[in-house]
């Protein structure tokens, strides 16, 4: 990318830009703003106009100097002409609207347009350096990294702004969602060669797949092959008789073209050690609150969350989500300021990565060395392939702890917390510094957690992937505090629901105006609606906890009926048999009540 932008020359090559060509890019971190406000700052990105402008100003001039009828004062008058569709096309002179909307969508409010630069923190710098490149609207923008200082809200907001940009784009990301949505082209790097697939990155993935397992396989009978080899030039070497045919067998090797894989694509399964037994529910959040002066972030806030469920919390900067976090991981009460309790079911044992974990990690210790003192002893032997999964490879992990990157220990504050035996995760932005490969890992680890997970993350396949409810979040004002949902749905059935009252409101706004009597039947409705799908909710909450029961029974007895003291016994197999067509029956009982709810759930 920096070389395509030309920050860097290439060793070797040719580096062509068409000319009047213009190429905007955002570097992954490291840009910091200051002596201006956020609004002088973002207005520089019209600053080419400004140029433009200056050159129109002199094609005007020599205009008004020209002579009618010489072959001069047509170019003047096609330049002017060219220099003023630049200018308009810019959107200049509809600036101000531009630059609302993009800070709008990036997050910002409306107070902090006349804010100096100096005032945001690193992540809000990186977010005005991205309104910068998207306003100067190039005809090709360079991103590296894009959607990594920016909330889910924030992220959507890019990817229609990409999918509407008349110019081309170069993207670098480790959000799956996003590169799905965002791109028809993928380009990979692989053992310093670039080759480019067709479609989104999931259909990459698809082909790919299919690449490396044959890569794979090839590679594993050339490894077959040199340890053949090998052995006939060490059996024969020495051998004055077969000297010749041993010095033939070393020119192959020598000669072979030798099959590669990176660390990086090698499979990596991590196991982390189960969850301890615990009971029923796992956690009851009663009369939350908590605000910061005059800002009420939350309040009376209730939660009930069963063991085994996965919580993500949604909603979008400011709304309360690392609060509410820490507040549930705070059972001990040295969070103080918030009101309400926090009470831990019977036997949880809980775990809390923030986002600031890695300013915690402070020693000389080596990473292999660190983690080994953590871990039991039974994953001891597999901590070099846990720390390849979080992208320690090599050399990496002889590395002091003291010396490592924010991101690399932030990596290691995760895994640490990890191989603990816990039965309840509480888990803020875990994803943040994973490329992609990193995440799978994380994620197929997770999904076979049996605990708990309540979880904040701004990655929308990790979301919607791993979650099975989903609460929402709304930002509190200084007068009222911000609002809370709770959806019986992982987060795709909450976008669903979002999304359908979305279009229900705009719905109602078209029939506006209403008379007062409408007005007031319609409050009457929608309350009835909301009790009513509150009511339809609670209800396929159980059914699905039934079903799970019925599920779990049913295993259980197919895996009693498998016992050679049972299948040998002619009425114990009958028995079981009989037991297994019950549960068979009420599963289907249970599965037609639930899609009949879930249809009037969803359906309104």
């Amino acid at each position: 990318m920096k070389i395509i932008a030309g920050v860097i020359k290439p060793d070797a090559g040719e580096h062509a830009v068409q000319k009047g060509a213009r190429i905007s890019y955002l570097p992954q971190a490291g840009i910091v703003h200051h002596g201006k406000t956020l609004r002088e700052e973002v207005e520089t990105a019209f600053s080419f106009t400004h140029d433009l402008i200056k050159r129109l100003e002199e094609t005007g001039g020599k205009l008004e100097n020209a002579k009618q009828g010489e072959a001069s004062t047509q170019i003047l008058v096609e330049e002017h002409h060219h220099l003023q569709e630049q200018i308009e096309d810019s959107g200049y002179y509809r600036r101000e609207a531009a630059i609302s909307m993009v800070l709008m969508g990036l997050g910002f409010s409306a107070k902090d347009i006349d804010r100096d630069t100096e005032e945001f923190s690193g992540g809000w710098q990186m977010r005005i350096a991205l309104a910068k490149v998207l306003l100067e609207k190039p005809d090709i923008l360079l991103l590296d990294e894009p959607t990594n200082y920016l909330d889910i809200e924030a992220r959507n907001w890019l990817e229609n702004w990409l999918l509407s940009f008349k110019g081309g784009y170069l993207l670098v990301s480790h959000d799956r969602y996003f590169l799905d949505v965002c791109v028809d082209e993928v380009y990979e790097i692989f053992q310093g060669n670039l080759k480019r697939y067709a479609g989104n990155y999931s259909a990459y993935e698809k082909i790919r797949k299919v690449e490396l397992e044959s890569l794979i396989k090839r590679y594993g009978e050339q490894q077959e092959e040199i340890e053949k080899t090998e052995a006939l030039i060490r059996r024969f070497r020495y051998k004055a008789s077969k000297a010749a045919f041993a010095q033939d067998l070393i020119k192959r090797l020598e000669k072979m073209e030798r099959i590669e894989i990176p660390e990086s694509l090698k499979k990596i399964n991590i196991f982390f050690p189960p969850a301890p037994h615990s009971g029923k529910i796992a956690l009851t959040l009663e009369g939350i609150g908590k605000s910061y002066g005059q800002l009420k972030v939350l309040s009376g806030l209730d939660l009930c969350i069963n063991s085994g469920e996965r919580l993500v919390v949604a909603g979008p900067n400011g709304a309360g989500k690392t609060t509410l976090l820490r507040i549930i991981a705070d059972a001990e009460g040295k969070f103080t300021g918030y009101e309400g309790s926090v009470k831990y079911g019977a036997g949880i044992s809980a775990g809390y990565f923030s986002q600031d974990a890695a300013e915690a990690l402070d020693t000389e210790m080596q990473v292999i060395e660190f983690l080994e003192e953590e871990a039991p002893t039974a994953l001891i032997p597999k901590l070099r392939d846990m720390l390849g999964g979080f992208l320690f490879r090599g050399d990496d992990v002889h590395k002091s702890v003291r010396v490592l990157s924010g991101g690399e220990k932030s990596r290691l504050a995760l895994l640490k917390m990890l191989l603990n035996p816990l039965n309840l995760l509480i888990l803020d932005e875990p994803t943040n510094h994973l490329d992609l490969h990193s995440k799978d890992i994380l994620l197929d680890a997770l999904s076979k957690f049996s605990g708990t997970i309540i979880f904040v993350s701004h990655d929308r396949y990790f979301m919607e992937a791993l979650s099975t409810k989903t609460l929402e979040l709304t930002p509190g004002s200084n007068s009222a505090a911000g609002k809370t949902r709770l959806f019986y749905g992982n987060y795709t059935y909450y976008l669903d629901r979002v999304n359908s009252e979305q279009q229900e409101s705009t719905a109602v706004q078209e029939k506006l105006p209403f008379t007062k009597k409408e007005v007031n039947e319609k409050r009457i409705l929608d309350k009835q609606k909301q009790a009513q799908t509150r009511r339809l909710e609670r209800q396929e909450a159980e059914l699905l906890q039934k079903l799970d029961e019925l599920e779990k029974a049913k295993t259980a007895l197919v895996a009693e009926l498998a016992l050679p003291e049972v299948y040998s016994n002619g009425e114990k197999a009958k028995a079981v048999k009989l037991k297994i067509d019950e549960c068979t029956a009420a599963i289907e009982v249970k599965t037609s009540e639930w899609e009949a709810i879930a249809g009037g759930s969803t359906g309104g």
